[in-house]
């Protein structure tokens, strides 16, 4: 058996206009190895702006 979390790793999503870090989320770093960037609404902004994965 695989271990949890060996292939998944929590990720956080920073705003691209404002650098708030609004949301964490998981990601398959095996599968997917460049750099997630989803639009998602940012409270501080009260926009939906596209978040960055945080480096």
């Amino acid at each position: 058996m695989a271990k949890k979390g060996e292939a998944r790793g929590r990720i956080t999503l920073v705003c691209t206009a404002c650098n708030n870090e609004n949301y964490r989320t998981e990601k398959n770093k095996k599968n997917t190895t460049d750099r997630l960037e989803l639009n998602k609404f940012c409270p501080k902004c009260r926009k939906t702006i596209t978040h960055k994965e945080k480096k």
